[in-house]
């Protein structure tokens, strides 16, 4: 622990509850032997620290297991069950919502539908419902949310208002954060939902590990999020990564390749059409590989401009189309390796459609973390 030879007290225990809290956090129930080895504190300290952090209400004993012979062990457990983290995914045609306990662990998950040109209010329903949805699933009300955190389309200001939403049109000047601070009598994170994505999979997902990361958020619409230095990078004014907002880059009309294929039968709705067509080209359909190979050389103009500037250490295929990875990763290898001085590691999600959701939990506590439980926030009676 920190030398605070002539300081204060109270500091020392503070700094020692937290260590512990890690401890605790970050591997389930232990013995006060196994939290002592762990955070560098003697026995008679740390029995002093689990005393301390069972009053305020973080960490409590773990009952012997049946049958346990003779005097167990004491067993502690931080209390992840206290209260709840909701993240949510909004999209053009779904509003997806998970609820975890305090460590990110995932209780309940629902979808609600909803149509790009759906109005303002029927899409803050589709909210509400999902979020009404996961709390129901697991038996948790409104009063246990501590924070929801949100990631949605659009290119978002550092305050939490849509300065532009190609795919919801309504969305486009929406203070979204003030709307949904409406609504949760808790605390509300507003995120771009591609830089969700990239941060659940450099803890969750393809890209563990890995200190700089461009992640491709590719489907129905693109987005990039990218990990410099193993941290998520938002830029000055919050706007990094919106490449697809540059002609030049051939993304914003990319996917209209495979929503536009001669192999879509009439009637297909707009939101499976690509998956037609991407499904065709792994069968070997002569027209829909020809548009796979189109949308592919869009893909790779952006791609290869971020990975000349920023020389990731890798290259996530994320979102909706990283469903058929198998059809575009080795044609978007080739044409990186075409155009690149030095050639990232090229991977698919392994996260699908929940990528963005499982960052949001993420994000949320990463927060709870910073607000909580960090040397500068003095540990209070838990709620």
């Amino acid at each position: 622990m920190a030398d605070l030879r002539g300081g204060d007290l109270s500091r020392l225990r503070q700094l020692n509850s937290l260590t512990a809290i890690r401890a605790l956090r970050g591997a389930g129930p232990l013995t006060l032997s196994a939290l002592a080895e762990r955070t560098g504190l003697s026995r008679p300290s740390m029995k002093e620290v689990a005393d301390e952090l069972m009053e305020l209400g973080w960490v409590e004993e773990v009952p012997p297991s049946p049958g346990t012979m003779g005097r167990p062990a004491r067993r502690y457990r931080f209390r992840a069950d206290s209260g709840c983290l909701v993240g949510v995914d909004i999209g053009g045609h779904n509003v997806r919502a998970a609820l975890s306990d305090l460590d990110g662990e995932i209780l309940a998950e629902t979808r609600q539908p909803v149509l790009p040109d759906a109005p303002l209010e029927e899409r803050l329903a589709a909210i509400d419902r999902a979020v009404s949805g996961c709390l129901a699933l697991s038996g948790r009300s409104a009063a246990d949310l501590w924070t929801v955190a949100v990631g949605t389309t659009g290119v978002l200001t550092p305050e939490g208002r849509i300065a532009f939403s190609a795919a919801i049109p309504a969305w486009t000047g929406l203070d979204l954060a003030a709307k949904l601070r409406e609504m949760f009598p808790c605390q509300v994170l507003i995120e771009n939902d591609s830089r969700l994505a990239a941060l659940a999979e450099a803890r969750r997902g393809a890209a563990q590990g890995a200190r700089d990361v461009v992640f491709l958020h590719v489907g129905r619409r693109m987005g990039t999020g990218l990990i410099i230095d193993g941290k998520v990078h938002r830029g000055f004014g919050a706007a990094a990564g919106e490449i697809v907002m540059l002609p030049e880059a051939r993304w914003y009309d990319a996917p209209e390749h495979l929503n536009g294929c001669e192999v879509v039968p009439d009637g297909t709705a707009p939101e499976d059409a690509a998956g037609y067509t991407l499904a065709a080209a792994r069968d070997g359909h002569p027209v829909a590989l020809a548009a796979v190979n189109r949308y592919v050389d869009d893909l790779a103009v952006g791609t290869a401009a971020m990975v000349l500037v920023l020389d990731p250490q890798m290259v996530v295929l994320g979102g909706g189309f990283s469903r058929s990875a198998d059809v575009l990763l080795a044609p978007l290898r080739e044409r990186l390796e075409r155009a690149c001085m030095r050639m990232p590691e090229v991977r698919a999600s392994t996260l699908g459609d929940e990528c963005v959701v499982m960052g949001a939990i993420d994000y949320a506590a990463d927060h709870l973390d910073s607000e909580l439980f960090t040397s500068d926030a003095p540990l209070t009676p838990l709620r």
